[in-house]
Order: C-alpha cells, then sequence, then structure tokens
C-alpha cells in the first residue's frame, strides 16, 4: 500500500524522525546523572561523549530535511544503542527508541514504496492533498 501523497507522506515521516531524534537526544542528557550515582563515577570522557552523542541527535534532527537525513540519523542508532555500555539503564531505553527508528522507516516503505530513496513523485493537487481542482 502506498500513500496517495507519497510527497506529503514522506515529509510528515521526516517530522517524526525528527522527533524521535530530538528525544533519543534529550534521552541521553538524562544518563551523566545516573552514572554520577555508581561507584565508577563520571568521568570527564564519559560526559564528554555523551554531551557529543546528545548534541550530534539533536542536530540530526533538523537534517532530516535533507536526502540523506535518514542515513545520518539510522546511523547515530548504533552510538545511541552502545550507550548501554556506559550504564546498563540505556540498552533499555535505547532498545526502544531503536524499535520506534525501524517502525518508522517501516512505515516510510509502505507510504513511500522504499525506506531511504527520495520521492521523485509529482504533486498534482492543491495544498491539502484534495486532488486537482474541477472546473
Amino acid at each position: 500500500m502506498t500513500a496517495p501523497d507519497p510527497l506529503r507522506a514522506a515529509k510528515a515521516l521526516r517530522g517524526a524522525a525528527a522527533g524521535v531524534l530530538v528525544l533519543e537526544g534529550l534521552a541521553v542528557l538524562f544518563v551523566p546523572r545516573g552514572i554520577a550515582q555508581t561507584e565508577e563515577g563520571l568521568g570527564g570522557v564519559r560526559l564528554t561523549l555523551l554531551l557529543v552523542l546528545s548534541l550530534v541527535l539533536i542536530l540530526a534532527s533538523g537534517v532530516q530535511r535533507r536526502e540523506r537525513g535518514l542515513l545520518i540519523g539510522t546511523a547515530l542508532q548504533v552510538p545511541l544503542l552502545l550507550t548501554g555500555l556506559i550504564n546498563s539503564v540505556m540498552w533499555f531505553v535505547a532498545g526502544a527508541f531503536v524499535l520506534i527508528w525501524l517502525y518508522l522507516l517501516q512505515v516510510r516503505k509502505e507510504l513511500v514504496g522504499s525506506r531511504f530513496a527520495p520521492v521523485t513523485a509529482a504533486r498534482t493537487g492543491d495544498a491539502d492533498g484534495a486532488g486537482p481542482a474541477t472546473p
């Protein structure tokens, strides 16, 4: 099943992907608090890695408008999942986000026809997607 207007569906799914990336970035910001309470404590390297990952995830949400945005977001799911090596709770949190991301890619494939390919179908309707106007 493909959407009646693949461009509109792709745009909506890009917005959802951007929202998920922002939420992932915010979730990573909570990790230092959990690490600080452990015996190992929060070192400068761990803090820097987590802050950089959070910043990159939030910045990647803004890149979702571009053609390679989904690829970048998909690649960032790996370091997000690897935060479980720093704090074991993140295996579950990041795993949930990865499953959400995979679901978005699956929905995109069903509505647009491809997970990562750009949508090139021309729009024939007006702004609300109702189709061509009748005379």
